[in-house]
């Protein structure tokens, strides 16, 4: 049994900005490396089991995200004022915030995540679609890069035929897209999108793409030094997703030719080096009906779904990303080859039967299920409130076996023993347990659309991909 590794060479102190599952995730891998931690906290997390295993604790605004954990200068004030050397940022909020990286370089704190230059240019969806393209990945026809005039939008949409989506070129989360199948509704579409990524992320350039309907994502784990060494812990499949917001995912991704993952792996890694990456981060694609795949993003932080990657190749990911900032090349296994198969299902607190609608109030009774190889990230006990200001993501279930039907059988039982109730809250688990049902899922045939069509009613029937 290796002995814990001493915290001299990485750091003394660790910043978490972030809050909820994630930011307790972070504080136990800083704790089993004698890292102190500092975790900040909004008045709405005041009462935050995340908060017990913080070393030092920082209230740094009310419960609205903008004035809290998306403020800048009150989290550089808490690092600095405790004394941190960096800041871990987790998932969302400022994670993949170019001028937040470089504000904290500024101020002589580690960013732990890529530099704000990479950030910079893989969180524009347009500069990164060029730079893969530029590395010889395949790449969606589309435009060349952001559009500000409706006509020329559709210039490009009538070229590449439809259907076509719109996105927006600083949007990430599934938000800021929509899907026209019609050109009489393209204006319409266009002028929508571009409000809305002005109004959710200040930035109204868009870009449009060929649609592929029947499509599965799939997303690749990658790791890279200071040192010049970048590895790819396998793959992820995350093609069930209700409004583009993955609910299930799962690794290796099933169904698919081990020559065609490969495939995928090194396209992932080859865009990496071409970045200048550093840290963890993930590469995603489409992949189509006739086996071929396409660069859509990348996401330059840890993803909410690392525990399946952790599970199926005992790398911690948190390790390796503090590592990697400290200066340390990536640990000897970290390129270790996956084994068996993991699944991890989001349990939100939202209402599947009225459009996945948020349902905040306080949790009365909460009995994550336990058994073998059977790991539950969350932040939920008896008496915790669902905030409405924050995401809905209460937990997560992931599950280990040999096999994909072990795993799916593991997971449904897991989530059979799961108990959360309260005034007013509703879980996903049901819906959850009926997707992992689903003969689709089942023979690994399911899209994109699975969720979606599942929610809303409609007789699925199945269709051959769209070829762009």
């Amino acid at each position: 049994m290796n002995a814990p590794e001493p915290a001299g060479p990485l750091f003394a102190s660790v910043l978490i900005a972030n809050r909820g599952e994630i930011a307790l995730r972070i504080a136990r891998t800083c704790r089993e490396l004698g890292i102190r931690t500092v975790m900040v906290y909004s008045e709405a997390d005041r009462d935050s089991p995340a908060l017990r295993l913080a070393d030092r604790r920082v209230r740094i605004g009310p419960a609205a995200a903008r004035r809290s954990y998306l403020y800048p200068p009150a989290i550089l004030e808490a690092a600095l004022g405790a004394g941190a050397e960096a800041v871990h940022p987790g998932y969302g909020f400022l994670s993949e915030d170019a001028d937040f990286a470089e504000m904290c370089r500024a101020e002589g704190l580690r960013f732990i995540g890529p530099p704000p230059e990479v950030i910079a240019a893989l969180g524009d969806k347009t500069q990164a679609r060029e730079l893969a393209a530029a590395a010889g990945l395949p790449v969606l026809p589309g435009s060349p890069g952001a559009l500000s005039g409706g006509q020329a939008a559709k210039d490009v949409a009538d070229e590449i035929g439809y259907p076509v989506i719109i996105k927006a070129a600083a949007g990430g989360g599934g938000r800021g897209m929509a899907v026209v199948d019609d050109p009489a509704d393209f204006a319409r579409a266009f002028a929508e999108t571009r409000a809305s990524a002005q109004a959710v992320f200040g930035d109204a350039r868009v870009y449009v793409e060929k649609y592929v309907r029947g499509a599965r994502h799939v997303e690749v784990q990658v790791l890279a030094d200071l040192h010049g060494n970048v590895v790819s812990l396998g793959e992820r499949d995350c093609s069930v997703q209700r409004r583009r917001q993955k609910l299930i995912e799962e690794s290796p991704a099933p169904g698919l030719a081990p020559e065609l993952t490969a495939a995928i792996g090194e396209a992932a890694v080859s865009c990496a080096r071409a970045a200048g990456y550093v840290g963890a981060g993930t590469f995603e694609f489409l992949v189509d009906g006739a086996g071929r795949f396409f660069f859509i993003e990348a996401n330059c932080r840890i993803q909410v779904e690392h525990p399946v990657t952790e599970m199926v190749t005992g790398v911690d990911l948190v390790r390796e990303q503090l590592r990697v900032a400290a200066g340390l090349p990536l640990a000897a296994g970290a390129g270790a080859a996956a084994r068996g198969v993991s699944i991890e299902c989001r349990v939100n607190t939202e209402d599947p039967g009225r459009g996945f609608l948020p349902t905040p109030g306080l949790i009365e009774e909460f009995v994550p299920p336990g058994g073998p190889f059977t790991r539950v990230d969350t932040h939920g006990v008896p008496g915790v409130r669902v905030s409405a200001d924050y995401d809905s993501l209460l937990a997560k279930v992931v599950v280990w076996a040999p096999d994909r039907d072990q795993a799916i059988s593991r997971m449904d039982r897991a989530l059979e023993e799961f108990r959360v109730s309260g005034r007013g809250v509703c879980t996903t688990i049901g819906f959850l347990r009926e997707v992992l049902a689903h003969p689709d899922f089942r023979r690994a045939e399911h899209d994109t659309s699975l969720a979606d069509e599942m929610t809303s009613g409609r007789r699925r029937t199945l269709q051959g991909a769209t070829r762009p």
